[in-house]
């Protein structure tokens, strides 16, 4: 079973920037397709990017494509959300999933592992 740990979130002025991570408990971490989603008060859970195991591959949400950027280092198990420029539309509980063997899907049906997020809040 997968643990994955999120942190970084919090309250954050309008074009502000945070960067959120999340650690897996997993060694096996390294061959896993890791992904952020992100769901605001009273709407659905949302994609917002992914990024393969190797890290070559990345794909963001066109609501966040050019402010937010995701990494990992797999020596540390841990990926990472860059997040600038940020806006209230921003505000939501932030969760890290992780996919065993194929690439994290756009929506959150059939993620394998989740994290229990962490909120972020952007101020106007």
């Amino acid at each position: 079973q997968v643990q994955l740990v999120e942190s970084g979130g919090g309250l954050v002025q309008v074009g502000g920037s945070l960067r959120l991570s999340c650690a897996a408990s997993e060694r096996a971490f390294s061959s896993y397709y890791m992904g952020w989603f992100r769901q605001a008060p009273g709407k659905e859970r949302e994609f917002v990017a992914r990024i393969s195991w190797d890290a070559i591959s990345t794909y963001y949400a066109d609501s966040v494509k050019g402010r937010f950027t995701i990494s990992r280092d797999n020596a540390k198990n841990t990926v990472y959300l860059q997040m600038n420029s940020l806006k209230p539309e921003d505000t939501a509980v932030y969760y890290c999933a992780a996919q065993v063997g194929i690439i994290i899907p756009t929506r959150p049906n059939g993620i394998n592992y989740w994290g229990k997020g962490t909120l972020v809040t952007v101020s106007s």
